[in-house]
């Protein structure tokens, strides 16, 4: 079929009717054929670029079914989407970008993830494919999240979850991503925008996570045995430890914890401190140093005396959050009141209002 002395016309018609008929085999057969197919091809590959992207994407549906996410991936990367003669559509290329940045997910390389969903974000404007633009949104949100640039991951997990055209239960699955990698993300403006959007959403309330979320929000101490159970809640890549040992969780908390011991102290010892973080006093002191340093936090240090300043609060901001911290909890009072007994609650309101 392949030789040069037979039309093209006539092997290119062969070789698609062949290939349309292979996934008919099992998967072993058809895997060791594709194969052969490619290997037959290759001499003479760029007068069949139709037929060899074609193989390559059943190839890789076969990979992908035995979890090879790598030899998925791979094979899909054969595709010469931008240097072949075949001009391929947009969406045909947005697609398969994303297939591969998908399967290298898969095979925990964010790296080479990151490099295909940077290409697929070149084409994503030219597409009017709705589903293949939500595709690329949750796969550059999970790319995100993998490169542990969690509060960019939060903020576009955040906006999948109010895409109607996705399902309700995934809506709450990105939901309950954003959550997480808020939890997770270096302290911060930025995170505490991002706190501040998600305590205000109240679909989070139905999420495990809440409990968490609302005491950073509010700027309470988190203790170490607090949060095994959202621990246990974590996907694989965020159990990472960091540089110094420390879990990317306990980092995150620790960092919390220090910016709101900031907005209770107007002076702290590094002994006090680390007993305060449940750390080591010089583990405390860089920390402290590292925040403060890259504009995360306020204040100095005196290393002489041992002592972390943080910068003097304004009363009238304190006083503002903790009116609106008491409103929250009077208003989910109020809530779980009617929740209980709603007539008693309609004819108390009613009485309210003839007064």
């Amino acid at each position: 079929v392949v030789n040069e002395n037979v039309s093209l016309v006539i092997s290119r018609q062969l070789l698609t009717d062949f290939c349309t008929n292979i996934p008919s085999l099992p998967d072993s057969t058809a895997k060791s054929v594709y194969h052969f197919t490619l290997e037959k091809i290759q001499p003479r590959v760029i007068s069949f670029e139709e037929q060899v992207a074609s193989i390559r994407q059943h190839l890789s549906t076969i990979y992908e079914k035995e979890e090879d996410w790598r030899n998925a991936a791979q094979v899909l990367v054969g595709i010469p989407l931008e240097t072949g003669q075949k001009q391929y559509n947009v969406d045909y290329k947005l697609d398969t970008y994303l297939k591969i940045a998908r399967l290298y997910l898969e095979d925990d390389d964010p790296v080479q993830a990151e490099a295909y969903i940077n290409r697929a974000s070149l084409l994503q404007n030219e597409s009017t494919n709705e589903q293949l633009q939500v595709h690329y949104k949750v796969c550059y949100a999970r790319v995100l999240d993998y490169r542990r640039k969690f509060i960019e991951a939060a903020q576009r997990y955040n906006e999948l979850s109010y895409k109607s055209i996705v399902h309700e239960t995934e809506r709450l699955e990105a939901l309950k991503h954003a959550l997480h990698c808020t939890i997770l993300a270096s302290a911060g403006q930025q995170r505490s925008r991002m706190l501040a959007t998600l305590f205000k959403d109240e679909r989070c309330q139905q999420l495990a996570a809440y409990g968490i979320l609302e005491k950073m929000y509010l700027d309470r101490i988190i203790r170490g045995n607090q949060l095994q159970e959202f621990a246990a809640m974590l996907m694989p890549h965020q159990k990472a430890t960091t540089g110094d040992g420390s879990s990317i969780l306990d980092r995150a908390v620790i960092e919390h914890n220090l910016l709101s011991a900031s907005k209770l102290y107007n002076n702290i010892t590094f002994e006090e401190l680390g007993a305060l973080l449940e750390i080591p006093p010089a583990k405390a002191e860089k920390i402290a140093s590292q925040m403060i340093t890259e504009g995360r936090m306020n204040g100095f240090i005196d290393q002489i005396d041992g002592i972390v300043h943080f910068e003097t609060r304004e009363p009238l901001p304190t006083w503002d959050k903790q009116i609106q911290s008491l409103c929250f909890q009077v208003n989910n009072l109020l809530e779980k009141i009617t929740a209980a007994a709603p007539e008693w609650t309609a004819q108390a309101m009613e009485a309210q209002m003839t007064q």
